[in-house]
């Protein structure tokens, strides 16, 4: 069974150690992800149909919006792992960047000593919650401008490349990202949403993928867990009112959509989150 060992969140978006055992369903995030092996079994990442190893010298990142999973290669024993869910805006404001997105140049990375030191760093002062770490947030920003300069090395566009723009959407494209977000909360058939905006269901489903990078399902659930996880963390409701509010017929029907897309229940992930206190 997955378990949480320590979930921090802060300015940086969050960070997570997670004893991983099982295989995750496709999904995506709005933020930079990074994922680094700690101790354990190796793992896999599969992004965009292609397996990346998860194993102490190899690291994987992903770029935001960008549809991956974790494949258990062990099931039997857990593999630790630090999860860097990195909000583009904070680090572009850290490393003085200007560009419009935190997208990696490539998925594989090496951890190399520096960056197994910061690795290494994080995990341990996650694991000793009874001592704030000043020096969490310049870890994270160092690990994270790392892993993002080391992806752009060796591409056409070279190591100094920061970035691509922000795509131009289809204005259906743009209403339709409008109608998921404001019926967040509500029964929602992604077909209604297709004739809402003048497409058909074949023709939504394309455009929509071409231009998010993800399919519309995948996008909506992506938009759950974010509203799930600022509630869990972020309020006293409890788990059952939380599911309900987001459309979940019953506590045990969010927690397995939970479990799938972010590898503990909600209710764990609640008792492992704490708040970075970053000066």
């Amino acid at each position: 069974m997955s378990s949480a060992v320590a979930v921090f969140h802060g300015a940086f978006g969050r960070v997570c150690l997670y004893a991983m055992s099982r295989t995750m369903v496709p999904h995506a995030h709005r933020e930079g992800h990074l994922i680094f092996h700690v101790r354990g079994p190796v793992g896999e990442v599969v992004i965009d149909g292609r397996a990346f190893p998860l194993s102490p010298g190899q690291a994987v990142a992903i770029s935001p919006w960008q549809a991956h999973y974790y494949r258990a290669v062990d099931l039997e024993t857990p593999t630790l792992a630090l999860v860097l869910y990195i909000r583009p805006a904070w680090f572009l404001e850290a490393s003085r960047r200007s560009t419009s997105s935190l997208r990696f140049g490539r998925a594989g990375i090496e951890v190399t000593d520096h960056l197994a030191r910061l690795v290494y760093g994080n995990a341990h002062a996650m694991l000793d919650t009874d001592i704030a770490d000043p020096m969490l947030e310049d870890r994270l920003c160092s690990l994270t401008q790392g892993c993002f300069d080391q992806s752009w090395q060796w591409t056409e566009h070279g190591a100094g490349f920061i970035g691509q723009g922000a795509p131009s959407r289809d204005y259906r494209v743009r209403n339709a990202l409008r109608v998921l977000m404001e019926r967040l909360c509500e029964p929602l058939d992604l077909d209604d949403v297709a004739r809402e905006v003048g497409l058909s269901r074949p023709h939504f489903y394309k455009l929509f993928r071409q231009q998010v990078g993800v399919t519309p399902n995948i996008y909506l659930n992506s938009l759950r867990m974010e509203r799930a996880i600022d509630r869990l963390t972020g309020s006293r409701d409890a788990v059952a009112d939380i599911g309900l509010d987001l459309g979940f017929s019953s506590q045990a029907s969010f927690s397995r959509f939970f479990i799938a897309n972010g590898v503990v229940p909600p209710s764990t992930y609640r008792r492992s989150a704490q708040i970075a206190l970053l000066s």
